[in-house]
């Protein structure tokens, strides 16, 4: 029977072996995030450029730009969601890390803890990734202002 100390690193070492995994699903969902946030940026950015074009015009050109405004709010906000879901996938797979961790050092079995917090992280970046394509689709038909909806109302005159 080997020593106590020996069972110990043993158990942590296929503990490191089992969080390789998610660590790699973490670098994975902070590239995603990387991809959000340049979407977020350049949407917020248009968003500004049309701000300060909006005064200026008038009649349909008015029209045209206040409705991509409103495309544009949508977008950002679909892509803060969206950031959040992945924001929180990756703090279920830290805590996974950190259980697994937990349950080798404790010699503890966590086995169905650690099952939970990794089906929440999945389910988590789901929800993030089908609120991207959302937004990727609602960019997409936003280019042809034929694909855009009708305004509600002219408040100018």
């Amino acid at each position: 029977m080997p020593p106590l100390g020996e069972l110990h690193i043993a158990s942590i070492t296929h503990a490191i072996q089992l969080a390789i995994a998610p660590v790699f699903l973490l670098t994975a969902i902070g590239t995603f995030l990387n991809v959000l946030a340049g979407r977020l940026a350049r949407a917020v950015d248009r968003r500004r450029v049309l701000e300060e074009l909006l005064p200026a015009l008038e009649g349909e050109s008015y029209k045209d730009k206040l409705t991509e405004l409103r495309i544009l709010a949508h977008r950002i906000q679909l892509v803060l969601w969206a950031m959040g879901l992945a924001v929180l996938s990756a703090l279920f797979v830290c805590l996974l890390i950190g259980v697994a961790f937990g349950a080798a050092f404790l010699s503890a079995d966590l086995s169905r803890v650690v099952a939970a917090l990794f089906l929440v992280s999945v389910l988590a970046l789901t929800g993030c990734l089908i609120l991207f394509v959302r937004e990727v689709f609602l960019a997409g038909v936003s280019v042809h202002p034929a694909f855009w909806p009708q305004p509600e109302r002219d408040d100018r005159k």
